[in-house]
Parts: C-alpha cells; sequence; structure tokens
C-alpha cells in the first residue's frame, strides 16, 4: 500500500470548478512557490513558465483562484495588492515600512477568526485579517545615512 499522493495543481484547480491551463498551472504554482508577490513577479514567473502572457490574464487568472480559494490576496494600506499560496488558516501578516518585506504570523490563539470584535453588528464573521506595521530585522539594523 502506497501512501497517498497530493492533488496535482491540475486536479486542484479541476476541484475547485477551473477550466486547467498551462497559465493558470503556472501561475499557481509561481505564486506558491514565491513570497508574497506583486502582480508583475508572478507575471515574470508565469512567462519563465510557458512564454507569453498578458498582464490582463495575469489579473484574470489571479481574480479567478483568489475566488476559488487557491490563494490569497493581501492588500496592506499603501501597498500594492500581493498574493500569497498559505490559504485556509487565517493567519496574519508582519509588513516592514521601509523595504515592504512581508513575513506570515501564525494567529495568537485559537481559531479562525482569532479575534472577536467587540461589536459585531450581526455579521456572521469568518474571518480576522490583521497587518502588524514596523521594521523589519534588516532595516531595524542598518545604519543610519
Amino acid at each position: 500500500m502506497t501512501a497517498s499522493q497530493p492533488p496535482t495543481t491540475a486536479a486542484e484547480l479541476r476541484g475547485a470548478g477551473l477550466r486547467v491551463t498551462a497559465a493558470r498551472v503556472a501561475l499557481l504554482e509561481t505564486v506558491r512557490g514565491g513570497d508574497h508577490l506583486g502582480v508583475e513577479a508572478i507575471a515574470s514567473g508565469v512567462r519563465e513558465r510557458v512564454g507569453h502572457i498578458s498582464v490582463q490574464a495575469v489579473y484574470d487568472a489571479l481574480h479567478a483562484l483568489t475566488s476559488a480559494g487557491l490563494i490569497r490576496r493581501i492588500e496592506p494600506a499603501g501597498s500594492p495588492a500581493r498574493f500569497e499560496g498559505r490559504v485556509g488558516d487565517n493567519h496574519h501578516h508582519l509588513l516592514c515600512r521601509s523595504c515592504g518585506a512581508v513575513a506570515d504570523v501564525d494567529c495568537a490563539v485559537g481559531d479562525a477568526p482569532c479575534l472577536t470584535a467587540s461589536d459585531d453588528h450581526g455579521f456572521s464573521i469568518d474571518e480576522a485579517e490583521v497587518i502588524y506595521w514596523g521594521l523589519c530585522p534588516t532595516c531595524t539594523n542598518a545604519p543610519s545615512t
């Protein structure tokens, strides 16, 4: 008896009800292999894998994959959108004010959402998004000019 294999990228796309294309496979693999990538970095990664793809096609695929829950979009205030492959666990992010570095941070306590609103106004809350702002170690230790 062999251990079960993780689903292929194509199988994940099919499972999410999405058509499998070389560009979508390349995009999903690029996002998962990257670190909170912006659209241009994703487009570049996809082009390395499949050749030409328009920026509009990248945006369309990102929208479809985000809507399907296969990737996550984060939009820190004052920064362009970034995408990551870590989904479904309601983790949060650390952002450097100086260089823009992003790092994942797990919820402090409990299950998603790990924060409880003081007044839910009748909403059924299923996610909390927190961004911690500061300076990364490299920027903190950089000599001042």
